[in-house]
């Protein structure tokens, strides 16, 4: 019965894409990378949503709230959200002012071509890595689930989503993440239902969990350290980890494809405020239901299953804990989750390949036609290549995480100075970037091998009150040296920029059609008709 459900929700995603995509006029690049710039604020709002409320962000929040603390549940989700309320603030409005294509387009614009295919690197590794990490989630899902084997969940997946959005790219992957996004809705919803008739209310699940870890219960760490869980280390690791989720997760082409998707710079700004809000909201339910996997009794088969993997709370609940159909929701918003964020991953990592690698550097000769049969050929080899690594590689969540802080350590300070210093340049481009970069290796990469060349100080926690002297052996923590190397760009690349000013010259903001737009001036949009 589960098993064909499943294949029917799959069925019915390739036709809402195939609709959709009828939107798309043939050889339109534009409707496919970014949806003709004619998208409505509800369907941008619906897309950007899902596409951060994915597999990870759910089965993350519910095993970082089993595991450890609310603070760790809830971190992901919050910071993610707040990062599109920093988007929403300071980025939006500015991209789609400029219509610019992609994220890397005003690299292009400040830097140079060749300079910018740079900068695109990281920002398209990213992207793969991350659908890597999705197939894997959605396939132990299926798994604990309803038994499918990994292989057949990982390349299901894989096939029938890279299926509609090569057929209508943006379109296609809006209205399907809209209909997605009401799967985990209603999926969250009758689970919260149930997990309260169980346990007596919602909030007889708070006070449970608060009462069997009262230190976990809170919502943001301490300013301090703390007699049992929280120590100097943990502190400032968190807030490090948490800056680099907020501020790392705007320079994602993810986001800033379905800003420039909106019909004008207020309805993009707009746009994200509101998925902004909406991702935070949603962080809720995997935390109280995290909260019920860990107050639930388990078999003791099943709990130490769960100790090993505490990864698998969610699933594990829908699989023994609630009713048979409920569990099918639940799986049916997982499966929901997850499609959403790898349709976009690789459609996003497929446009700026063909975008800015194929049309703007190698071959700019490609007519509309041709750079949409690139495009599509792109998601399907970028697509293909995500379900290879989830296959294979046993680390894709370590590469993703590895990916996310090089997005935040390099382009982060980038994209700041390439919309809103005029007299930035190349120069001061390329030495924040390598400066930043060794600064980030430097500290060591035990993903890639790569041992420590930089003796960052360790941070120690104080000795408290009552606790024995070797409380704290072994527990310190490393400088936040992914933050230095972030900063370390963000002030080198205006002072190197200044300094070489005369022998590499500052260029306008441009967007790749060569409008020359006068923002810089701060005259206002000067972009033709047919991007505004």
């Amino acid at each position: 019965m589960a098993t064909l459900v499943v294949f029917g929700l799959y069925a019915a995603f390739l036709g809402i894409g195939w609709l959709a995509a009828r939107r798309v006029r043939r050889g339109d690049t534009t409707d496919l990378i970014v949806a003709g710039r004619n998208m409505p604020v509800w369907i941008a709002t619906l897309t950007m949503t899902a596409t951060w409320v994915d597999g990870g962000y759910l089965l993350g929040t519910a095993e970082g709230v089993y595991r450890s603390s609310v603070v760790s549940g809830l971190q992901g989700g919050v910071c993610f959200g707040i990062s599109l309320l920093i988007g929403g603030l300071f980025f939006a409005r500015t991209m789609r002012r400029h219509a610019f294509t992609t994220l890397i387009d005003p690299f292009e614009a400040r830097f140079g071509r060749r300079w910018a295919v740079v900068l695109f690197v990281p920002a398209m590794l990213a992207e793969v890595f991350w659908s890597a990490e999705l197939l894997v989630a959605i396939g132990s899902t299926f798994g604990v689930i309803i038994g499918m084997p990994l292989t057949t969940a990982i390349l299901l997946s894989a096939v029938v989503v890279t299926a509609y959005t090569v057929a209508g790219g943006m379109w296609s992957v809006a209205y399907t993440d809209a209909i997605q996004l009401v799967l985990v809705v209603l999926g969250l919803a009758a689970a919260l239902v149930v997990v309260s008739a169980q346990f007596g209310g919602l909030d007889a699940v708070w006070a449970g969990y608060a009462a069997l870890r009262p230190e976990a219960g809170i919502a943001v760490p301490p300013t301090g350290p703390t007699a049992t869980m929280w120590t100097t280390p943990s502190v400032v690791n968190w807030w490090d980890v948490s800056l680099m989720l907020m501020l790392g997760g705007v320079p994602w082409n993810c986001y800033f494809q379905r800003v420039l998707s909106c019909r004008t710079p207020g309805r993009a700004q707009a746009h994200s405020l509101l998925a902004g809000l909406l991702t935070i909201a949603f962080t809720v339910p995997p935390l109280l239901l995290g909260q019920a996997a860990l107050l639930h009794a388990w078999p003791p088969d099943l709990a130490a299953s769960l100790q090993q993997q505490p990864a698998q709370a969610l699933p594990m609940l829908f699989r023994h804990v609630l009713p048979p159909v409920v569990g099918l929701l639940g799986l049916c918003a997982i499966i929901g989750a997850v499609t959403s964020s790898f349709s976009a991953s690789i459609l996003s990592a497929g446009s700026m390949f063909a975008w800015n690698c194929g049309y703007r550097l190698l071959r700019p000769d490609l007519t509309m036609r041709q750079l949409a049969t690139l495009i599509r050929w792109s998601i399907v080899v970028l697509g293909a290549a995500a379900a290879v690594m989830a296959l294979k590689v046993q680390s894709v969540q370590a590469l993703w995480f590895f990916t996310s802080d090089l997005v935040f350590v390099l382009l982060f300070p980038q994209l700041v100075f390439a919309l809103y210093d005029a007299r930035v340049n190349l120069a001061g481009s390329v030495v924040a970037f390598t400066v930043s970069l060794v600064l980030r290796l430097g500290g060591g990469e035990p993903l890639l091998g790569l041992p420590v060349l930089i003796d960052y100080p360790a941070i120690f926690a104080p000795l408290l009150p009552g606790q024995p002297a070797d409380w704290y052996d072994g527990v310190a923590l490393l400088f936040p040296f992914k933050t230095l190397a972030a900063l370390t760009g963000v002030v080198l690349l205006p002072i190197v920029s200044r300094l070489t000013a005369r022998w590499s010259a500052p260029l306008p903001l441009r967007n790749v059609n060569d409008t020359v737009s006068t923002f810089d001036a701060g005259v206002g949009n000067a972009l033709p008709a047919t991007h505004a």
